[in-house]
């Protein structure tokens, strides 16, 4: 089972630092940056559960082509046995183009996830992750550089991958124990 999604745009730009407080106990400023270039890349990325691996690459725009190319690599990433692969409704993940070759592949099948219901999706927890990875007080001259950031934290985080699971982890004994002596 793979969640896949993409992220985007992501146009060359200083980032906020990520979320935090200073040394001297103030939370962390940045200054606005918005820009509205030409140059922006599209990041596509595809997560497998069982072992919390992702795949990720940069495309200059969020279309069909792009979306192909995510599932050929899944395809080439998984060779056995079928691959399903939980998306969102996107008009380009259900093309005349893609059907024509999820029909060439017939182990690749997509299930959708009901609209706006986006939290379903465990790719969106992943991209929270890639984006304090890789972007956090960065900043991007180009698109090449922003696909050489998600490259490397792609690589940094699935060095520490663990099976993802959808809820909130169980409370620690510890806790309970405190519990259970306080209501005593």
């Amino acid at each position: 089972m793979i969640c896949a999604d993409e992220l985007g745009p992501v146009t060359p730009r200083t980032f906020p630092p990520a979320p935090g407080w200073s040394v001297d106990g103030h939370r962390i400023k940045a200054p606005l940056a918005y820009s509205r270039g030409t140059d922006k890349t599209w990041v596509y990325g595809g997560l497998r559960i069982r072992d919390g691996t992702e795949l990720t690459f940069c495309a200059p725009a969020r279309n069909s082509d792009g979306w192909i190319h995510l599932l050929m690599r899944i395809a080439t990433a998984n060779r056995r046995g079928p691959i399903v692969v939980i998306t969102d409704n996107l008009s380009s993940h259900s093309s005349w183009k893609v059907r024509q070759w999820l029909l060439r592949h017939p182990r690749i099948r997509q299930v959708f996830i009901p609209i706006k219901a986006c939290w379903l999706n465990l790719a969106e927890g992943w991209w929270r992750l890639l984006r304090k990875a890789a972007f956090a007080g960065q900043t991007f001259a180009d698109a090449t550089e922003i696909a050489y950031a998600v490259a490397l934290a792609t690589t940094q985080l699935n060095a520490h991958a663990h099976p993802w699971i959808w809820g909130r982890p169980p409370p620690q004994p510890r806790a309970l124990r405190r519990k259970f002596v306080y209501l005593l």
